[in-house]
């Protein structure tokens, strides 16, 4: 669950925050099971915990589930999750993709961790300021249907010598209600637990560190 990054790679759990201060903040929320009327929520990058209606995990109320979909209510917002899909709900987001402020809580440990989508499909992101691209493994490519190998290939240093990559241009990437297009990524051959969030993402915020939180808003 944790691989060993050199240099600058950190681990991002996320919680999403928009609009006006005044407002209820935006929650990251991600349905990954449902046991009976129950629903398996995973809040802002925590662990998963079961919830029944009416009961509450941090800021988020489950309503109620059916089949694979659950409803959930955040400051009075309420919105229907899917299965393994990635909401941001509350603070007016609206579940819309026009948002341009993420804000990232560190986690137990100073990890972090978040779930996101690649071209609509869901992923789990690790931020790392040290890698210069998103970097996604072959098997995560496959499973989101990239088809990367219709794509140049190229040679990357790794632990275990040089090894062989292929750069791709991904049609968007998102985190919560925040979407940019046209990303340069590198899919490796080697297996990796998360999908490496670097600076081919990151470079279109500012990014503003405080404390145990990071910022990051959108530039273009």
């Amino acid at each position: 669950m944790r691989p060993k990054r050199p240099l600058l790679a950190i681990f991002l759990p996320l919680a999403m925050a928009a609009g006006l201060a005044t407002s209820a903040r935006a929650e990251s929320v991600m349905l990954t099971g449902t046991i009976g009327n129950r629903a398996i929520l995973i809040v802002d990058g925590g662990a998963p915990r079961t919830v029944a209606p009416g009961e509450k995990l941090g800021n988020v109320k489950l309503v109620s589930v059916q089949g694979d979909q659950a409803v959930v209510e955040v400051g009075g917002q309420r919105s229907t999750l899917r299965m393994d899909q990635p909401a941001s709900v509350g603070g007016g987001g609206g579940g819309g993709a026009n948002g341009s402020r993420i804000v990232l809580p560190a986690g137990s440990g100073g990890h972090f961790v978040t779930p996101g989508a690649i071209n609509g499909r869901s992923v789990s992101f690790m931020v790392d300021t040290g890698a210069t691209l998103v970097s996604i493994s072959a098997a995560d490519a496959l499973r989101i249907g990239l088809d990367y190998k219709k794509s140049s290939p190229v040679q990357i240093n790794t632990a275990n010598g040089v090894g062989q990559a292929y750069r791709v241009k991904l049609n968007s990437v998102r985190v919560g209600d925040v979407e940019v297009y046209d990303v340069d990524a590198l899919v490796s051959e080697q297996p990796m637990p998360y999908i490496l969030l670097g600076n081919s993402f990151i470079s279109r915020f500012s990014m503003q560190r405080d404390g145990d939180q990071m910022v990051l808003q959108k530039r273009f």
